[in-house]
């Protein structure tokens, strides 16, 4: 039955690509997170090596970019694969099935360490979610009352941390790293504030999540290796990214501690580093069949070559998921299955 849906959407996007498979595109295109990018640039180039199909064209957009672009319809002017920091939303699937991208496979290639990270040759930082939501949320509490931050220098916040100015390089909003942050540590950190809980829920909601714009968090757009240059160059300044920025930089960055625990394979795997999350790739069902290669490319990215345990995606630092859990998405990648999150 899966067989003959995939054959009926081949045949659907056949008919919208004018005059069918031979005019379509003969390179597989992906949009999507700058998390995920360098594990699905990974797998391209893989795949380009070692098959007789042309090397994927990946850009990097954001996880909500792509996201946009992906869910824009069926076509070869369209991509046939999104990477994502963070699950796909339902406004985001409901943008996707009004303009006809109704059968999407959700696949998890693994677990991510949302890293913040400086120089070697700064001091070694440990901070707590409270801390890191008074140096970035846009409103903070001071003396029981919830105010414009006004902090500046890291030791404002405690006296325990380095007499420093607050210098913090991440992502925009289009990101997911930037929702997972969000989610995951302003969140967090801002429960710990009892003027803030006090707070009606939608004042609540917007102290908690909106980050600051006077200087001290900096939006560097969605090419994180710009953010590891800046750290590089000023061992003062930290900056938030996917953890295998930092496993590949590990000669010249260092991670700060989070609650006491450094993220590290172990401590993401056994979430002991409370900010994990996963990552995942979707893909456009209808272009199976139709965009060449696009079967095989999935099927190879998650093949136990690639996300297994010792797979090149973990030597890039990304960190397996469980036997049993790779043995069902691997399953659900390769047949083509429907995710249904949004329609049960």
């Amino acid at each position: 039955m899966k067989k003959i849906v995939l054959a009926a959407s081949a045949s659907a996007i056949a008919v919208t690509m004018s005059i069918g498979a031979a005019a379509a595109r003969d390179q597989i295109r992906i949009v999507g997170s700058s998390t995920v990018f360098p594990y699905t640039q990974a797998v391209a180039e893989e795949f380009g090596n070692t098959t007789d199909f042309s090397a994927p064209v990946t850009e990097s957009t954001g996880t909500g970019g792509g996201m946009q672009i992906f869910c824009g319809g069926i076509g070869e002017d369209l991509p046939d694969i999104t990477g994502a920091s963070r699950a796909m939303k339902q406004s985001e699937y409901e943008l996707c099935v009004e303009n006809g991208v109704d059968s999407i496979t959700e696949v998890q290639i693994g677990s991510d360490g949302l890293s913040i990270a400086h120089s070697v040759d700064g001091p070694d930082l440990d901070l707590t979610k409270a801390q890191i939501f008074q140096a970035l949320a846009a409103e903070v509490e001071v003396d029981g009352e919830v105010v414009d931050n006004p902090y500046t220098r890291w030791n404002e916040i405690d006296p325990s941390l380095p007499d420093t100015e607050i210098t913090v390089f991440g992502p925009p909003p289009t990101s997911g790293t930037r929702d997972a942050f969000v989610e995951l540590v302003m969140e967090t950190g801002c429960a710990e504030f009892d003027a803030i809980e006090a707070l009606e829920a939608e004042r609540k909601e917007e102290v908690c999540q909106r980050m600051r714009t006077d200087g001290p968090f900096i939006e560097a757009g969605e090419n994180d290796n710009l953010i590891v240059q800046r750290l590089q160059a000023d061992e003062n300044a930290l900056g938030i990214f996917g953890y295998s920025f930092l496993y590949e930089n590990q000669d010249t960055l260092k991670a700060v501690a989070v609650d006491g625990v450094k993220p590290t394979p172990e401590t993401i795997a056994d979430e002991s580093y409370a900010v994990s999350r996963p990552l995942f790739f979707y893909v456009k069902n209808a272009h199976r069949g139709v965009i060449p290669g696009l079967q095989e490319f999935v099927e190879e990215y998650v093949s136990e070559a690639a996300m297994g345990p010792g797979g090149y995606l973990e030597e890039r630092g990304l960190i397996p998921l469980s036997d049993d859990r790779r043995e069902e998405i691997r399953n659900a990648a390769v047949e083509g299955t429907s995710f249904t999150r949004f329609t049960q």
